[in-house]
């Protein structure tokens, strides 16, 4: 199976001391047990996690009518520990309490949960 993140390169971390206060509503990392990771580059060439969102080989930097939206589908466009996701109250609250996320993403096919959550 080929790996779908490049852990290896080297990319500006965009978080300062378990926290990144460029987002008012990310969670404290700090004392959790959830150790904050580095962004990543996925096999699309697309840096995940530097909170930029402006790879040049992203997608959505080269949107035409033949992109198949599902190119950008699965884990290797979502990072740990820097996605929107977590700015949300219900996740900031595992964070706090030192509960360690399970299971299965949720998710609303049909509805943008991000919007103005950054």
């Amino acid at each position: 199976m080929k790996d779908k993140k490049n852990k290896d390169t080297e990319i500006e971390v965009p978080f300062i001391d378990e926290t990144m206060p460029h987002q008012p509503d990310s969670p404290v990392f700090k004392n959790s047990g959830i150790k904050m990771e580095k962004p990543f580059i996925n096999n699309q060439g697309v840096v995940i996690g530097d909170s930029f969102y402006d790879s040049p080989n992203s997608p959505l930097n080269n949107w035409s009518d033949d992109v198949d939206p599902e190119i950008m589908a699965g884990d290797e466009w979502v990072h740990p520990t820097n996605d929107i996701g977590w700015n949300t109250s219900e996740n900031r609250e595992l964070v706090e309490k030192n509960i360690p996320p399970q299971g299965v993403p949720f998710m609303h096919p049909d509805k943008d949960v991000s919007y103005r959550k950054d």
